[in-house]
């Protein structure tokens, strides 16, 4: 695994532990886990205290009915073949549900000159699920968001007022914070991004087409 720097809070990790995230923060979590042995064993020790815990509760009575329809669906499980892998190994294992095959053969838009995204879904919170697609030296107008922010770097890295992100960490932003990311010269920069409201523009120019990213995040 990649020598990540960012990471999740502590209590993210334990919703995530829990089931209780959404599921978009959930594949950002999911995304950055892949790269990061040190949350793994956090996740793992996480794991085992919600297992314990488990084993002290009374176990709930359920119907024979139930009980025959989940063996039923476990029998149907085991006869089932495997999906053949067909997509990149280097798309994430959360991702392979919106990724066929890998990320340059994906119906990207363009954002502007150094950007293309791609949305894969939104969530029942109404987040947006997408990726963002930057070109080498390629910068992002000043922005902040209407809502929080979770990204994860898939590939490449980039850079803003409070550091350098590289692939595998995990960045977090609310609606305090301003930034204006731009890709390392080397090579472009991939990222997994989770916004619960439209981005707003800072810039004195780029505030003009905050009503129309409004609208198109609707």
């Amino acid at each position: 695994m990649e020598q990540v720097l960012k990471h999740p809070v502590d209590e993210l990790l334990a919703a995530y532990s829990a089931g209780s995230l959404p599921l978009s923060q959930a594949l950002c979590v999911s995304a950055h886990l892949e790269h990061c042995a040190g949350c793994v064993q956090k996740l793992q020790r996480l794991n085992r205290v919600g297992s314990e815990l488990m084993q002290q509760l009374e176990p709930a009575p359920a119907s024979s009915r139930l009980k025959e329809n989940l063996l039923a669906r476990l029998d149907s499980l085991v006869d089932e073949e495997p999906p053949a892998v067909t997509t990149d190994p280097s798309v994430p294992r959360c991702l392979r549900q919106f990724v066929a095959s890998d990320f340059a053969h994906l119906d990207w838009k363009r954002v502007s000159p150094d950007i293309h995204s791609v949305e894969l879904c939104r969530d029942s919170n109404g987040a947006k699920v997408e990726l963002i697609r930057i070109r080498p030296g390629g910068v992002s107008p000043a922005h902040t968001h209407d809502g929080d922010e979770y990204t994860v770097i898939l590939e490449g890295s980039f850079s803003d007022e409070r550091g350098v992100y590289q692939k595998g960490d995990f960045v977090f932003n609310d609606g305090n914070h301003h930034h204006s990311p731009v890709a390392t010269q080397d090579r472009e920069c991939i990222c997994l991004a989770v916004t619960e409201g439209p981005p707003r523009f800072t810039g004195f120019f780029a505030r003009l087409l905050n009503p129309l990213v409004r609208r198109s995040y609707a």
